[in-house]
């Protein structure tokens, strides 16, 4: 069963097509992860999937259900989570505190309740165990600006998670990080998303191959190919998009 489909989605800037009808099947529970080159569109396909931008044509499918055009936050409260390429946490707040937004967000809490939030024990319950599942237990009331690049891709993962999603897209979770601090981000990846479904971007091939069930190859806006590591790995079409730029 495909917990998101998207129908012939196309999507472009000043009548240049970015994606072209381009049909992604996720099944529920599967780690997908959608690779391609440089200006493939891969990031695009996020921000069209997740609100960001809207489609200029075709149907973004949530559970059988036409989400296309819905913001941001209504796919949120319909199950959506999603991180960024570029970092985006709140760096005068501390990891606490981004958390706990999260989860206010998930349950529909406006902003102005905050005075009352010292007495909503469950929300303070839930914004600590979502933090230490992500191994940031020790950095709980630092502030996110102060936290090391790594621990603020962390943080961003936890945030995406915070709000309980059934789909988290994740955008090159371990760009610009150490090995070690990719093998923390993997791992951390890895326990998180059991038992839910998750789409990433990523540029690791070490990592793609280590996460991911299936995989959809992007190249100049359309799908090339879709299928298991071993089947993308021996894609004699997918080697030759990828020639000169990384070694699948």
């Amino acid at each position: 069963m495909n917990i998101l489909e998207t129908k012939d989605l196309t999507f472009g800037y000043s009548g240049h097509n970015v994606l072209s009808s381009v049909n992604l099947e996720i099944r529920e529970g599967e780690r997908h992860a959608v690779i391609g080159p440089n200006g493939a569109g891969k990031t695009t396909l996020f921000n069209v999937i997740t609100g960001t931008y809207k489609p200029d044509n075709g149907r973004i499918m949530l559970r059988g259900n036409d989400v296309s055009g819905l913001r941001p936050y209504q796919l949120n409260r319909l199950g959506m989570g999603r991180s960024f390429q570029i970092t985006s946490t709140f760096a005068k707040q501390s990891v606490f505190q981004n958390v706990r937004m999260g989860i206010l967000s998930k349950k529909g809490i406006r902003f102005n309740m905050l005075k009352r939030l010292s007495k909503m024990e469950n929300i303070t319950q839930q914004t600590l165990k979502t933090i230490e599942q992500s191994n940031l237990s020790e950095q709980k009331d630092v502030l996110a600006g102060l936290l090391s690049y790594g621990k603020n891709r962390a943080l961003e993962i936890c945030m995406a998670m915070s709000t309980d999603p059934d789909l988290v897209m994740l955008d090159e979770p371990t760009a610009g990080i150490s090995k070690d601090e990719t093998t923390v981000i993997v791992e951390l990846v890895r326990s998180l998303t059991e038992n839910k479904t998750m789409v990433i971007i990523e540029h690791d091939m070490d990592v793609v191959f280590s996460l991911a069930d299936r995989i959809t190859v992007l190249h100049h806006g359309e799908i090339l190919a879709c299928g298991t590591p071993s089947e993308i790995k021996n894609n004699p079409a997918v080697k030759d998009a990828y020639l000169g730029e990384t070694e699948i």
